[in-house]
């Protein structure tokens, strides 16, 4: 796009000089690998070692080598760093091995034998199995977190309602597949422990391993090498490679130890996306007004919490939408299964349930004979509203101008009659237009800043170079370059003039996680604040006109250098005034700004195969302030066909041991160019968000609204059901059969 400043980390990544974990290499390197356990839950009894072996030769840890607490240190310490005897699924880790010759690998752990012994009871594999009272409980009631949410009264609203429609909807796992499989690399460096790797969340990590290894926390140092892609998948799961690497390095005297799945191991053991069940009961009176939002919200957390009551809170506050309504009833709760734990994915949990809600809505509408858009229209939120949570919603954002843009755009009436025609018309396809309306929340939920107490700060060098500090992590969302157009902007210097330090424990402060859509609201306003610092330091001790070139602000960092001044400037997390949030009844203010948006789908059926194309996608959204033009459209582009992904191809199938079984890239489908419709993306920027200029996230956003709205376009074009996702060629051919009259 015109006018916008090129990536910070563009140049090294074209030209192939961006060094992540798998080019990282050090003098007496060791290559790591890790023996799991095959039954989903059960006991060890043994581990035994075959003699053939030279044992001397490689590096072996269990249970019995970690110096610290065997826990990985998350909302819970219940998972083990390594198994020592009970454990809840397959793919639990219990012997790490390390050799100088990567080869040596799988000749040791052939030659070493897990006597495991199951569970009395069968394991549990679905949510109606673990809220069963006659299965294995994996942890008491097989239920990690039951919230509610509750405004009004739906009973009393029952009694006079007029129409009322009711469906379930299920959405599967899914599964990251970022560019780099996960990995570690561990060393001993000047009596410290040092780690780096392809990671999100540095002090996630340095945390994980001060538990695990006992040591000082300035004894731990963790960096972050560049990272190809997250998603959210590499919140959590960097604790336990990085655990598992250190384990080896310190029993190896300090020699560096890299640890580095293959893309099989990755996709089989780290988490995915929560599966997830909706019962969605909606009542409007004749004229559309909603006068009840009834749901009953289950994830699959699987074996271990891990960050399920989080993904649950999110997942239960988007679940009534963005949508005006008295009554208001919506019950979550995350259950425990003998899955491998399932954990953060782009989204957080409000993909699904907003799937549920939006599908559920297409449904009302055909309940009342009320097109789509009519009724999404008659009921959505605007300034002055009270949201499903309690939030009052302040202007000056104008969602009916969102939605009015997004039917422009794509010609929306113009396309219900034409594919009406089509329909009629056609032997071989049928082709459907459907949306959705949706908002997602920025930052942690509720009272969850406060408690992370963010810092971030900037260094300036006497040339009157300034440097961002911060932990926030560049994973290919564009954050070196957001945050260093929103310091530029703050100092008023030109972009160029901006460097972002490497993320490393020993150098930035704790910003918190890069995840839930922060960044750019969070930590942009935390480091604009750090700015204004910096600016009033040099017009009080370095003589900085109040307005002034870039000359005269480098000449004034070298005399704030040249007197000894301080060069770095730290600031903290601001609470914004008012916001408030009762965690016990889920009412207040969750967020502190929402991005809002409507997405439109146009699809097409073959009615032969059942195989479903997306012809063309619409993306409008409400940002607040888009600070870099080219990020964000690639942001909402790249939520986009991941969304196509979730709705069309990614299917997930576990096997007998609830282990994934397709984790191959030639058996688990994403979407290629060729599967990517044009995608029209369109901002509207009214300023109201918390962040810099009133920014509000946008990361999460677009993970929301394509599922929904594809599923919507097939069901218009079909007449079908459909209410779960992926929807895959013989779903929707047994969708055809089963059909509405």
């Amino acid at each position: 796009m015109k006018n916008a400043p090129l990536r910070k980390d563009g140049i090294e990544k074209v030209r192939g000089t961006a060094r992540y974990v798998a080019d990282v290499a050090y003098p007496g390197m060791l290559h790591a690998a890790t023996l799991r356990t095959r039954l989903p839950g059960g006991t060890i009894v043994s581990i035994t070692f075959d003699d053939h072996v030279p044992w001397s030769e490689y590096v072996v840890v269990t249970a019995r080598d970690i110096p610290g607490i065997n826990v990985v240190k998350m909302i819970e310490t219940d998972q083990p760093v390594l198994v020592e005897t009970e454990y809840r699924h397959a793919g639990e880790p219990v012997v790490l091995v390390a050799h100088p010759d990567p080869q040596a690998l799988a000749d040791a752990l052939a030659a070493i034998h897990i006597e495991e012994r199951p569970c009395a009871m069968p394991p549990v594999f679905t949510i109606e199995e673990a809220l069963r009272p006659d299965t294995r409980r994996v942890v008491a009631d097989n239920i990690y977190r039951d919230y509610l949410m509750e405004r009004g009264s739906v009973i009393d609203a029952e009694s006079d309602v007029c129409h009322v429609f009711e469906g379930e909807y299920r959405t599967g796992a899914q599964e990251h597949l970022y560019i780099e499989p996960q990995g570690m690399i561990a060393r001993m460096e000047d009596g410290v422990l040092t780690v780096e790797g392809s990671l999100q969340c540095p002090y996630y990590v340095h945390a994980a391993l001060v538990c695990v290894t006992g040591l000082p926390e300035g004894h731990v140092r963790v960096l972050q090498c560049a990272t190809g892609g997250a998603f959210g998948g590499k919140e959590e799961y960097p604790s336990h490679i990085a655990c598992h690497a250190a384990l080896l390095t310190l029993k190896a005297g300090g020699r560096p130890v890299a640890l580095i799945y293959g893309r099989g191991e990755d996709m089989a053991v780290t988490p995915k996306r929560h599966p997830s069940r909706s019962r969605v009961r909606l009542a409007a009176s004749r004229d559309g007004r909603l006068r009840f939002i009834d749901i009953d919200f289950v994830i699959d957390g699987g074996a271990y919490l891990t960050l399920s009551p989080v993904v649950l809170s999110r997942g239960l506050i988007h679940a009534a939408g963005p949508y005006r309504c008295d009554n208001i009833r919506v019950r979550g709760r995350a259950v425990a299964t003998s899955h491998p734990p399932f954990g953060a994915f782009r989204g957080f949990g409000a993909p699904q349930s907003i799937f549920a809600m939006e599908v559920a809505l297409d449904g009302l509408a055909r309940v009342l004979g009320m097109a789509p858009d009519v009724l999404r229209a008659r009921n959505i939120l605007v300034p002055g509203d009270i949201s499903p949570a309690g939030q009052k919603i302040e202007g000056p954002l104008d969602m009916h101008r969102v939605v009015g843009q997004a039917l422009e755009a794509c010609h929306y009436h113009a396309k219900v009659e034409a594919y009406q025609r089509w329909n009629v018309q056609s032997r071989v396809s049928r082709k459907g237009i459907g949306l959705a309306t949706f908002y997602h929340g920025a930052g942690f939920t509720g009272n969850g800043e406060l408690a992370l107490r963010s810092r971030a700060g900037l260094r300036v060098s006497a040339a009157g170079l300034v440097e961002i500090l911060t932990s926030t992590t560049e994973m290919g969302q564009g954050m070196q370059t957001t945050l260093s157009c929103i310091v530029a902007e703050a100092l008023r210097i030109p972009y160029e003039g901006i460097n972002v330090a490497r993320p490393d424990t020993r150098d930035v402060p704790d910003s918190g996680p890069t995840v839930a859509s922060r960044t750019c609201m969070v930590v942009g306003a935390i480091l604009a604040q750090a700015a204004g610092k910096l600016t009033a330091r040099l017009h009080a001790d370095a003589a900085l006109p109040s307005t002034y070139s870039y000359d005269e602000f480098r000449d004034a960092c070298a005399r704030l250098h040249a007197a000894g001044g301080v060069t770095s400037i730290m600031a903290d997390y601001r609470h914004p005034a008012g916001n408030e949030w009762d965690e016990s009844t889920f009412q207040g203010s969750p967020y502190a700004s929402f991005a809002w948006a409507c997405y439109v789908a146009e699809v097409e059926i073959d009615v032969m195969t059942g195989e479903a194309r997306v012809l063309d996608f619409t993306a409008v959204q409400e940002v607040g302030r888009v600070v870099h033009p080219a990020v964000a459209a690639g942001q909402i582009e790249g939520g986009v066909v991941q969304g196509i992904g979730y709705a069309l191809f990614e299917e997930v199938r576990f096997g007998a041991d609830g282990q994934m079984a397709n984790n191959r890239v030639t058996n688990y489908i994403i979407p290629t160019s060729a599967d990517v419709p044009p995608i029209r993306v369109l901002f509207q920027e009214s300023r109201h968000g918390a962040g810099p200029g009133g920014a509000a996230g946008i990361g999460e956003l677009p993970m929301d609204g394509p599922a929904p709205a594809i599923i919507n376009a097939i069901n218009a074009a079909l007449g079908t059901e459909i209410c779960h996702v992926p929807a895959m060629p013989e779903h929707i051919l047994a969708a055809m059969d089963r059909r509405r009259p």
